[in-house]
This record gives C-alpha cells, structure tokens and sequence, in this order.
C-alpha cells in the first residue's frame, strides 16, 4: 500500500500531484529532509508514492514554484530553506474555499497592476520577447488540450521579471503557480475554470496586457491587467454566490 492509500478522503477528491506535494511538504516541514538536503529520485517517489513520473514531476513543480525545492540539472532536487514571509503562507494554503482565492487575488491586484505599468516601461528586448514566449506557449497548449496553468504562471512571471525591480518577481515566486486558477494544482481549480471556452477568455485578457507592454504603454498595461484580475474575482464571486445558494 503506497503512502497516498492512507491519506484521508476530503470533500474534494484530491488531484495525484496534490497529494504527493502535500504528502512532501509535510516531511519536509517535520524536518525529514534537511535544507541543503537531496530528494529521493524521481524513480524512488514514482515507487514510493505509486504514481506515475508525470506526477510525481508536477509536484515537484508546484513545490518549486513556492520555493520549497530547487532543481539542479543533473544534479538532482534540494530543499530549499524554509521560507517564512507571509505570502508563503498564502502560497501553502490548502483550503478550497473561495474567499481564499478572493484573497489572493486581491493581494495579486494589489502587486501585478503596478508590475504591469513598471514592465511597459522598463522592458527589455529579451524581457518582452520572454513575455511573447509565454502567451505563444499558452496558446499552444490550449490548442492541443494540454493543462496551461504552469505557462499562466509563467506569463504572468515574466511581467514581474520586466519590471527589473527583483522583489517583483520574488513576491510573485512566494505567492507561487497556485494562486492560478487554471494551473492543475490549484485548490480552487474545478472543472468549470478548466474548460476551453474559460482558458480562451484568459488568453484574450493576457493578449491585451502583453500588447500594451510591448507597446510601452504603462497605463494600458496597468488597465489590462486590473481588468483581467477583476474579472478572475467576478469569476469567482459568481461561484461563491452559486455555492451559497446551494448551502
């Protein structure tokens, strides 16, 4: 029986990479693996675990994502010193509430908007290009039906990276890929904000914040990205209402 049999059943069946990262972080906070310390290979978690590489890698990715974890190319993962800022804290939230994911978006609002300005001015050749790169990628992925979550993260990471200012960018890191939606390990992802027509909306919005930036166009840039994550909270508090009526 793999450690994953004896985890409990919560309300929401838990997604397989959700399970190991908790599972992970656990012992990783038990101080079973030290900071500086080396992950089991990935062969050794896909035993360990029962599960298959695909999963045992998207954990590993949402752990690297909240700075848990770093991988060493060819070298293998590491746990990283145990961060202790608050937007950690939300990053480690495990709850499936929705007023939660109000309140990350509205902390996300209060950061992206300015970064959003910041990057239209600031931007390098390289930077904008990054930012392209990721939209192209989005799309991609979109078009094949392949999860997009780690490129919405990504898109949204290389806006922080433009804005050459390093906390941007580490604050956005701390938060970590689930405070996206769509990404598959979000606690807030269902199937309602993982369809195709939803992700197609979310391409749109990003299209128009990347056009503005890339036109260095700071207060288009910063009015793009306050509409796209206003209407991430309209999402959401039309599921909240919809949940209320139900309760």
């Amino acid at each position: 029986m793999s450690l994953l049999d004896a985890s409990p059943a919560p309300t929401r069946k838990p997604k397989l990479a959700e399970l190991v990262v908790d599972a992970l972080r656990k012992r990783i906070g038990a101080g079973e693996f030290a900071p500086g310390e080396k992950l089991p290979t990935e062969s050794q978690m896909t035993t360990h675990f029962g599960v298959s590489r695909t999963v045992v890698r998207e954990a590993i990715a949402a752990l690297a994502a909240d700075g848990m974890v770093q991988s060493r190319q060819g070298a293998g993962v590491f746990v990283m010193a145990q961060p202790t800022s608050a937007f950690t804290a939300i990053a480690g939230e495990r709850s499936n509430k929705i007023s939660v994911a109000l309140n990350v978006l509205e902390v996300r609002m209060g950061i992206e908007i300015e970064s959003a300005g910041l990057a239209a001015q600031r931007h390098s050749t390289s930077q904008v290009a990054a930012i392209y790169e990721s939209w192209n990628e989005f799309d991609r992925l979109l078009k094949q039906g392949t999860p997009t979550g780690k490129t919405d993260f990504a898109f949204h990471r290389a806006i922080a990276a433009a804005t050459n200012n390093p906390f941007y960018l580490e604050v956005l890191d701390a938060l970590g890929s689930r405070t996206i939606p769509c990404d598959v390990a979000s606690p807030w992802g269902t199937e309602s904000v993982l369809t195709y027509e939803y992700q197609v909306g979310l391409h749109e919005e990003h299209r128009r914040i990347l056009n503005a930036i890339s036109a260095r166009d700071a207060d288009g840039a910063r009015e793009a990205m306050r509409e796209h994550l206003s209407r991430s909270q309209d999402r959401y508090r039309a599921r909240l209402a919809d949940q209320n009526k139900t309760n």
